[in-house]
Order: C-alpha cells, then sequence, then structure tokens
C-alpha cells in the first residue's frame, strides 16, 4: 500500500479503496509514515488546518500504520529502487514498488493498493493485481 490510499481514508476524500475493510495484513514501505505526515503538514500550512484537525489526522495515520507490516528501507530496497522500471517512477514509487517486489514471496496473493497512476502502471507491468486506480482495472 502506498499513502495515496492511507490519505484518502485520513482526509475523507472521495474515491477511497472499497477493500480497505477487508484488508487484514497491510504491508507498505516504512516511507508510508514520512509521507503521510510530511502531507499533514503541508495541509496545516496550505489549508490552515486547525490545530485539533491536524491533530486528529495524524493521530489516524499513526494509529492506522501499528496495524501495518512496515518494511525497513534498506541498501537491498534502495538499489533496486534506483535500477530502471518497465515505466515511468519517480523515486517515492519507486520505493514503494520494490517493497512489493521484495516481500511479494512472504505474502501469498500480494496485491498493491494505490491511488497513484503511475505506480498502478508500473505494478501491472511487473505482475501485481492493483487496487484503488483506473489503471489497476
Amino acid at each position: 500500500m502506498d499513502a495515496s490510499v492511507l490519505l484518502r481514508f485520513v482526509f475523507g476524500q472521495p474515491g477511497r479503496l472499497r477493500i480497505w475493510p477487508s484488508i487484514t495484513s497491510p504491508v507498505a514501505s516504512e516511507l508510508i509514515r514520512l509521507e503521510c505526515l510530511r502531507t499533514i503538514d503541508r495541509a496545516r500550512v496550505v489549508f490552515r488546518l486547525e490545530d485539533g484537525d491536524v491533530a486528529e489526522r495524524l493521530a489516524s495515520v499513526l494509529e492506522a500504520i501499528e496495524a501495518f507490516n512496515l518494511v525497513p528501507i534498506g541498501p537491498r530496497i534502495l538499489a533496486r529502487a534506483a535500477d530502471p522500471f518497465p515505466t515511468m517512477l519517480g523515486s517515492p514509487d519507486a520505493i514503494h514498488l520494490t517493497t512489493a517486489l521484495l516481500v511479494r514471496d512472504r505474502f501469498p496473493d500480494l496485491a498493491l493498493a494505490t491511488h497513484d497512476e503511475e505506480l498502478a502502471i508500473a505494478a501491472r507491468a511487473v505482475g501485481f493485481h492493483v487496487h484503488g486506480s483506473r489503471a489497476g482495472a
């Protein structure tokens, strides 16, 4: 799972992942924590979120992440993320996809959940079933 999925829930945005309630063992790169917390901080400044709203969203992210199997970003992930992919990807998405690739054998039926179209296309190109994006359908 990438940060886009978790953030849509935390911010109550439309188009949230329909299969969210059935995910029993979410897996993500530890990058998800950084991305979510930075996004909330940016929203605090750009959208002038009230302190109570910021605190509620931070707590929601941290609580949700406690249930995740977080994969550390180590040298192996960084090295593979630096290599080419079949489609264009930015650095954070390359880390998310590499994480999924490197743990796929430990999690039967691992699928990738994202609302990011570029990540969804790349994930499908390397054999993942994708939830949450038009490219994954």
